[in-house]
């Protein structure tokens, strides 16, 4: 009977065990060097950001944090292997607004956006400016809607792609006013701008800080921003809502894990980033590249997440984009 007893006793330990570790993960994590997937290539404003935040967060974790670039497919390829990641906290990556445009512009993604991942936080977001050639004869958002009603169609603008968070913004702003405005799509944001700044075409879409030293050199002009609303990293420069209440967007960069990552744990990594993101001297960095700070909650950033997958998606349809 004794014996009977122990033995139940031995099994009922065997079946806790597991439950008293991944309640106790938090507290042991990490253990061992944590992998942040970066789905670009290395060297670029995205990769640059996440090795600035692995930098910070090894000293905060006291284990190693290493970056793994795998760029391609619309950063599809990166984020499927944050996807695949085993859900023990020591894998995940960053991610950006393909990442809630991806579900409408591809036809079939290798993993659902809503059910596989745990969103951790927002890094932060870029600003989007609407600039022209300086001899463009609009000089604000409702100079351009007016002169694109007079002439439909005749007026084009460029941006770096197809499917983009810019492309999408400026197709947002035409479905609200009905205005027609061609679209003129470039491999990349350099070849657009010096088109632009050239004559070739009027207008342009694009990320503020890239765009920034030809507004103030005066060889473009800016027509308004798509934030939310005006920011004091960039001030004299007005946004659209103030002309059209609601049509807003901005670059969103943040990160996220696979989706069975405990929520404590979460909840954990998420803090600490947050706290590394809101520190002067790393928000001092961000705001040198043109990336103005947030740092949210998991509850906070997967909101925004759920919200710009809904939005995106009829603009999309509308807009007639496809993955290039």
């Amino acid at each position: 009977m004794m014996m009977k007893r122990r033995q139940l006793c031995a099994a009922a330990l065997l079946v806790l065990a597991p439950m008293v570790a991944g309640a106790q993960a938090p507290d042991a994590w990490p253990a061992r060097p944590v992998r942040l997937i970066v789905p670009f290539s290395a060297g670029g404003a995205t990769d640059i950001i996440a090795r600035l935040l692995a930098q910070q967060l090894t000293t905060v974790w006291g284990q190693p944090v290493i970056v793994d670039n795998k760029p391609g497919a619309g950063t599809v390829i990166g984020t499927d292997a944050i996807a695949k990641a085993a859900p023990d906290g020591y894998t995940m990556g960053l991610v950006v607004s393909a990442h809630t445009i991806n579900p409408s512009l591809r036809d079939k993604l290798p993993y659902d956006t809503l059910k596989d991942f745990a969103a951790v936080t927002q890094i932060g977001m870029q600003h989007m400016v609407i600039a022209a050639n300086p001899s463009f004869p609009a000089n604000n958002i409702a100079e351009l809607i007016a002169l694109a009603k007079k002439s439909p169609g005749t007026i084009t603008y460029a941006s770096s792609g197809a499917g983009t968070s810019l492309h999408l913004g400026f197709e947002l702003l035409k479905a609200r006013t009905g205005a027609e405005i061609t679209h003129v799509p470039y491999k990349g944001g350099a070849p657009a701008q010096q088109d632009v700044m050239g004559g070739q075409v009027p207008v342009l879409v694009d990320i503020y800080h890239s765009t920034a030293p030809f507004i103030k050199s005066g060889k473009l002009k800016a027509l308004a921003l798509f934030s939310p609303q005006r920011t004091p990293l960039i001030p004299g420069v007005p946004v659209i809502a103030e002309t059209i209440p609601g049509v807003s967007a901005v670059s969103v960069i943040g990160i996220a894990a696979p989706a069975a990552v405990p929520p404590a744990l979460v909840a954990r990594i998420s803090a600490d980033m947050a706290k590394v993101i809101k520190s002067p001297d790393f928000a001092a960095k961000l705001e040198a590249m043109g990336v103005e700070p947030v740092g949210s909650t998991p509850a906070q950033f997967d909101a925004l997440i759920r919200s710009d997958i809904a939005r995106w998606a009829p603009i999309v349809k509308s807009s007639g984009a496809t993955a290039e």
